[in-house]
């Protein structure tokens, strides 16, 4: 009978040793799985994130009228500023190399054409995302460089159309900050491309390795196209994946350690990749399974208990209820690690979503001193002739006062009366001249609301009344839209009118029989209001860059007018075009939204 019950206690201990153990390690599991699909998420956050930034830089060059001009014509001085400019490009936004490859598959220009490595005079067309931007229109491609032997995301997009492609612009980003940013988590992160071959990782040892072997034809296919260069294309021996989440890394000889393995697509429109994390499990299954079955031990001795002397059973319920409270100490202490881990990455979410508002927010304040800026400069401009405008009323008052003392010594009332009247009047005028400059010259934006056009024009007119007499041109309003409002802010429409209307002055500065004309007209929902000269009009060649900022004809402009005075239209919902003919002028003209009379706009 002993024998039995000794048999059947250690059949229960053996039991629950197992039992518990499967616990522990379904716990354990449940743990890996929440921390590795948290991490997972953040590290194809990030991934996204730096090819998404990225995308953006070819996507525009392939409408930019220099690379459009330069592809079609590539003579040295275009090439050497292109050079320049994809050199300035490349390190803002921190691109590996910006370069342009012409339909003959040769590079052209390039960010590093000073390095003894330039990319330009090299042949292309051998570059799967060459061939499928002129045929598709855009490729990308994750290769070994042929010149730098570094590997990296080559990002292309057509120029031209599909019909007659003129090249292909390629940014190429090496993606050694996002491997930093996912080595700085603990965790092994790595990427694979559809065929399975390992491509950004945290193992530097580990890149162009495969997790399973590639068909033969495969690998040939792949080292045809040069793509990872003579890199192995072997199975990775030190990872062995049992499927599912189960894995096993080498560490040192005859000896391997399990790892949690967690997958998944990486989730991009355009890349088809897989993004693999691993997990050293043994630590948190050891130490999961060791406190199930201190739990389990502690179920079997309750059970077991009654049969055991009183004493003893008091014995070891103190010893029991000792681990019991260490493993609840210990499992609350592995609660709180895990709660302060989740409240440390959402801080850091949470600042980087301020960082970025802040960073939005400065933007918009230099946007508003660069209107203000621009304000002040044409304000400077119009000064001299302000100055002018207000001498003639003063000189007028000193004569009035002067004739009014005289008329006052001599008794004649009504007459010093007169001149002090007229007196009172010029400074109205003078009023209205200053009370124009002061509002022309305020700071930041005001709400939007209806704004009179006759008022707008007016204040505009003023501001450069003297400028009009000195060029000799005559203003003329045209148009039946005079009377009506449009939604805006006064003073900035002013600046607006102010921008167009210097530039026709300075138009028609040496033409004979100088004419301007300030004409406003309703179009449906629409009020349109136009500035147009008989001047000599505007090059062909600059009538594409004119809202391109820092692009000017004039030689002591700044570029700047014509691109602040369209952003201020933008924002309100409108627009500003120019059309020109050679030797007849040109015509600027603003799209504004009207305001009904009851103060809706369309």
């Amino acid at each position: 009978m002993r024998l039995v019950t000794l048999v059947g206690g250690f059949a229960l201990l053996v039991v629950a040793w197992l039992a518990a153990g499967e616990i522990g390690r379904r716990s354990a599991d449940s743990q890996l799985a929440d921390r590795s699909e948290s991490a997972l998420a953040a590290a194809a956050s990030v991934l996204r994130s730096e090819i998404g930034k990225q995308r953006a830089v070819p996507s525009v060059l392939a409408e930019d009228p220099e690379v459009l001009a330069v592809l079609r014509e590539p003579t040295k001085p275009m090439l050497e500023r292109v050079n320049r400019r994809l050199d300035g490009l490349a390190a803002t936004t921190g691109a590996s190399v910006i370069y342009l490859v012409a339909r003959t598959g040769l590079a052209i220009a390039s960010s590093n054409y000073a390095d003894p490595q330039s990319f330009i005079g090299n042949d292309y067309r051998f570059r799967r995302y060459f061939s499928e931007s002129i045929t598709g229109g855009q490729a990308e491609q994750y290769a070994l460089g042929s010149v730098s032997r570094r590997p990296g995301l080559y990002i292309a997009r057509r120029v031209g159309s599909a019909e007659a492609p003129l090249g292909v612009v390629v940014l190429k980003m090496e993606l050694d900050a996002v491997e930093e940013t996912w080595r700085a988590g603990g965790n092994i992160v790595f990427a694979t491309d559809e065929p399975g071959v390992i491509l950004a990782t945290t193992r530097l040892d580990w890149r162009f390795h495969t997790l399973q072997p590639l068909p033969p034809q495969k690998r040939y296919a792949i080292r045809e196209t040069l793509q990872f260069g003579e890199a192995p294309l072997t199975p990775l021996s030190e990872l062995s994946l049992s499927g599912g989440t189960q894995g096993r890394l080498a560490s040192g000889p005859n000896r391997e350690i399990p790892v949690f393995v967690s997958e998944r697509p990486l989730g991009d429109p355009s890349l088809n990749w897989r993004l693999y994390l691993l997990l050293l499990s043994e630590d948190v299954l050891d130490e999961a399974q060791r406190s199930s079955r201190l739990v389990g031990f502690a179920i079997v001795l309750a059970v077991v208990g009654p049969g055991i002397a009183l004493q003893r059973r008091r014995r070891r319920s103190h010893q029991r209820q000792a681990d019991l409270r260490a493993t609840a100490a210990e499992l609350e202490r592995r609660v709180a690690e895990r709660t302060a881990e989740i409240a440390d990455t959402n801080r850091r979410l949470r600042d980087a979503m301020d960082a970025r508002e802040r960073a939005d927010q400065r933007a918009g304040e230099l946007r508003e001193e660069l209107d203000q800026a621009a304000r002040l400069a044409t304000l400077g401009q119009i000064a001299a002739g302000v100055a002018h405008e207000i001498n003639q009323p003063l000189t007028a008052i000193r004569t009035y006062g002067e004739n009014a003392g005289l008329f006052l010594e001599r008794g004649d009332t009504q007459r010093t009366a007169d001149n002090l009247k007229l007196m009172v009047g010029l400074t109205d005028r003078i009023g209205s001249i200053t009370g124009a400059l002061r509002n022309f010259s305020r700071r930041g934006s005001q709400p939007l609301g209806p704004v009179s056009l006759r008022e707008a024009a007016d204040g505009a007119q003023m501001l450069l009344h003297n400028r009009f007499s000195v060029v000799s041109a005559d203003l003329v309003r045209e148009g039946d839209a005079w009377n009506l409002s449009v939604l805006g802010e006064p003073i900035r429409l002013e600046q607006v009118l102010v921008n167009l209307l210097q530039n026709a002055l300075d138009a028609v500065a040496e033409t004979e029989g100088a004419r301007i004309v300030l004409a406003a007209w309703r179009d449906g929902e629409e009020v349109a209001l136009s500035v147009g000269d008989n001047g000599p009009g505007i090059d062909p060649s600059v009538l594409p860059r004119l809202f391109i900022p820092f692009s000017t004809a004039k030689p002591r402009g700044l570029g700047l007018g014509l691109v602040i005075s369209r952003d201020i239209l933008a924002e309100w919902g409108g627009e500003l075009s120019a059309t020109s003919e050679p030797g007849r002028g040109a015509t600027f003209t603003a799209r504004l939204r009207w305001v009904h009379e009851t103060g809706n706009t369309a």
